[in-house]
């Protein structure tokens, strides 16, 4: 039975308490009244006892559980007592941010968000839907939102948000006709750290499954990057190693203008959302996160070897830098969902999370 859509304002629903949709879910009530949030639900699928200690803290926390009709017996069962219905908690949601595994998101979208789009503001996906909705990276294509149009946003994966900030950054302000190629290598880690599945043994190679783009990674900055008019000449590539620790990302960017060295570091250094570091291992940039971020996430979009910047022929900018993944993805979540509650006003709220971005990693 739905309960009468309470009177509480600035309601954010997160679905799913995995890699992202937990930590995610930590981000929001740690900074609850800095982003003027009156309440956070969050969807658990299954009730697992591994799982009791996470979904207990987050209640203690503040956040309210949602869960199936029909499973609401079995987490009483293992000692969790739930506040709403997941049917409920969208409907009652001004911002539902969809955090599920490859495929979840579409169909919760066909099967209940676009039954609410009357009473919520915005639905957000992440990086596996593609199509879901228009994509976004904060700071990259925030001028392409169109309030009261734009109800399904697509936050773009981890490793395309690295690879977008490099683009928008090294090709400087007119990065659009400035950029003639750009070739990058995900050298990806094999799972989190948090799952017990999908450890790979060796070096993993991916195959290109884009004609035009090599892998999902270049052709999703392209779309993102088409949202502004832009057309952009990007090719991606990817492989697995045995790491746990972070994506690496070695990219080249040939430019039409000339630059140096120099020149290039002095334009890194300038975006906020870019970090530099003389570390040249993943696991020691994974520790400073570890120590200094939150819940040991950079919110950065990416971390720049500064030693492993190359200027070739005066044109062509090569490097490694490193991806902080779902740190990155944490704040266009985030974004998007103040974007979708405050279109006027939500750059100065999500400023609250500066202390996490880092000049220097």
């Amino acid at each position: 039975m739905i309960k009468e859509k309470n009177s509480l304002k600035n309601k954010i629903h997160i679905i799913g308490t995995g890699t992202i949709g937990e930590p995610l879910t930590s981000l929001l009530l740690n900074f609850k009244d800095e982003l003027g949030l009156e309440q956070i639900t969050f969807h658990k699928k299954t009730p697992l006892t591994s799982d009791r200690s996470k979904v207990i803290t987050l209640l203690q926390r503040g956040a309210k559980l949602a869960v199936d009709a029909d499973r609401k017996q079995d987490f009483q069962e293992i000692g969790i007592e739930p506040s709403l219905e997941a049917v409920e908690a969208i409907d009652n949601a001004d911002v539902v941010i969809d955090c599920t595994p490859k495929g979840i998101g579409h169909s919760n979208k066909t099967q209940f968000y676009e039954h609410f789009v009357h009473n919520t503001k915005g639905f957000i996906a992440q990086g596996s839907e593609n199509g879901f909705g228009k994509p976004y990276a904060r700071g990259i294509n925030d001028s392409a939102l169109i309030p009261g149009e734009d109800r399904f946003l697509q936050v773009v994966s981890c490793n395309t948000h690295n690879l977008c900030v490099l683009v928008e950054t090294v090709g400087g302000k007119d990065y659009n006709k400035n950029i003639k190629d750009g070739r990058f290598v995900c050298i990806r880690r094999s799972n989190d750290i948090s799952q017990n599945s999908g450890f790979s043994p060796s070096p993993n190679v991916g195959i290109h499954k884009e004609p035009k783009y090599g892998t999902h990674h270049a052709r999703d900055a392209v779309e993102l990057f088409q949202t502004l008019g832009f057309d952009l000449n990007l090719h991606s590539s990817a492989l697995k190693l045995n790491t746990q620790y972070m994506h690496s990302l070695w990219f080249s960017i040939i430019l039409d203008e000339k630059i140096t060295r120099e020149e290039v570091i002095q334009r890194l250094k300038a975006n906020d959302r870019v970090a530099m570091t003389e570390k040249t291992t993943a696991n020691q940039v994974f520790s400073f996160g570890r120590d200094h971020g939150h819940y040991g996430r950079i919110l950065n979009q990416t971390v720049v070897v500064t030693p492993t910047i190359q200027v070739r022929n005066g044109h062509e900018v090569i490097g490694f830098c490193f991806t902080p993944q779902d740190g990155n993805s944490l704040l266009s979540s985030v974004s998007a969902a103040m974007w979708f509650l405050n279109p006027n006003n939500y750059s100065k709220k999500i400023q609250c999370l500066g202390k996490y971005f880092f000049d220097e990693v």
